[in-house]
């Protein structure tokens, strides 16, 4: 039976559910959980939001997974959220005790560049398990931009009050951006492990006759490596320079060379083992890729 998934439009609404203080601002909220309620439920719970929501947690309860990895967080983890996008916390949930929580209405941001910038930010589209790990000096920086935020947040509003914090959440959202790009980076043993594993799918797939499933999705392999698609990519374009997407092909190209040069199937019958519905989707793409008609290079062996 599917749950019901709750939504909750506003930011007031968000702190009426949550017992949370007023609002000094009806489009923006930041606090740290030190100074919150602690929420805690024993049902399991899903739910949207209509806003952006930025965590950063410390010395929170709980494991969670990095690739295959799994850390305890005494160290500052960060999540993020954009509006309607689904979420759940178990039975037994606790809020995290150390902290801070930044809500933000897109409403504030309309019309200024952000509004265009925060949708290139893939990391709101992360899952739970990919949350962002800081290092020390990077929570401090994090700390101290939360701190400015939140100050400006408290001030009375004059005409300067919306453009000092947009650019200061600007700033936060380009750091956490230049963030994730290092921890791809240093986190290399588990992500070299991920990508081996992620070449063994692609060999599996098109070596176990999954033809008749159609060509593979790039969600079809981020949910046997547990991750979201926009994780995968991001992740790969980071160690490789290529897409999830790009990886696909180019293992199909590889296959597809394999079998012009050492079997006598026809273009068709290789196109449909690859999972092609109709070989001139195949031709196209071969010849985007290796310059040369698949016949073409079947005929440069002889």
């Amino acid at each position: 039976m599917t749950s019901v998934v709750h939504h909750i439009e506003t930011i007031q609404a968000h702190h009426k559910v949550l017992g949370y203080p007023a609002l000094k601002h009806p489009l923006v909220s930041i606090h740290r959980f030190e100074d919150l309620p602690l929420y805690h439920t024993q049902e399991k719970i899903r739910f949207t939001l209509g806003f952006y929501t930025i965590t950063l947690k410390r010395n929170y309860e709980c494991k969670a997974t990095y690739g295959q990895t799994s850390y305890d967080f005494d160290e500052g983890l960060m999540g993020f959220m954009a509006p309607r996008q689904v979420s759940g916390i178990d039975s037994n949930f606790i809020a995290p005790k150390e902290g801070w929580i930044l809500l933000i209405h897109p409403d504030f941001f309309k019309n200024s560049p952000l509004a265009v910038r925060i949708k290139s930010y893939d990391y709101f589209h992360y899952a739970v398990n990919e949350a962002l790990i800081l290092s020390e000096e990077e929570e401090t920086e994090i700390e101290h931009l939360f701190s400015s935020i939140q100050s400006e947040y408290h001030r009375p509003i004059d005409g300067f009050s919306k453009e000092v914090l947009i650019s200061q959440i600007d700033l936060l959202l380009i750091l956490c951006n230049r963030f994730y790009h290092r921890q791809f980076i240093t986190r290399q043993s588990p992500n070299s492990d991920l990508l081996e594993k992620f070449d063994r799918l692609l060999d599996a797939y098109f070596d176990d006759g999954n033809h008749i499933e159609g060509l593979p999705s790039v969600s079809f392999f981020a949910e046997k490596l547990n991750l979201s698609s926009k994780y995968l990519s991001d992740l790969l374009v980071s160690l490789t320079g290529q897409s999830t997407l790009n990886h696909i092909h180019n293992k199909l190209i590889e296959k597809a060379k394999e079998k012009l040069s050492a079997t006598d199937l026809t273009v068709s019958e290789i196109a449909y083992e690859l999972g092609f519905k109709h070989s001139q989707s195949f031709s196209k793409l071969f010849k985007s890729k290796v310059e040369m008609s698949p016949l073409e290079y079947r005929q440069s062996f002889n």
